[in-house]
């Protein structure tokens, strides 16, 4: 099992560092002057989709340090939400996985269930 969890750890690592090296997408995000219109509304989707690239990259390095906290101090493969044991399948499929199958389903059915009904706030409103 030791040599099982030496692998998994070098697994995280290599797959954080990979992830962390998203340094040329944040330069896709800065703001550019351009005078024609249709070359300003591509700019902006190609920031936004540059943004959800760096939003997606920051939440995955932050499950891998979390496994990685998990393997130091021994709770690595144990749901966090009904503490028992994560099914080795889904531990090698996903070695970041925080939660297993079932706490996983229900968690992504209720963000699902939350998106579906989400009001949209105005923003002209906010201020």
């Amino acid at each position: 099992m030791n040599t099982n969890l030496t692998s998994v750890r070098q697994i995280l690592e290599s797959k954080l560092r990979e992830t962390a090296l998203t340094g040329g997408l944040r330069e896709s995000i800065r703001i550019n002057q351009v005078a024609d219109s249709v070359d300003m509304t591509r700019e902006a989707v190609e920031r936004e989709m540059a943004v959800h690239s760096l939003d997606r990259d920051s939440a995955l390095v932050r499950r891998l340090r979390s496994a990685i906290e998990r393997l130091n101090d021994g709770s690595y493969g144990v749901c966090q939400e009904c503490e028992e044991e994560i099914a080795p399948k889904r531990l090698k499929a996903i070695p970041w996985a925080e939660r297993c199958i079932h706490c996983q389903e229900a968690a992504d059915s209720q963000t699902t269930h939350e998106d579906t009904f989400r009001i949209p706030v105005d923003q002209s409103e906010a201020a």
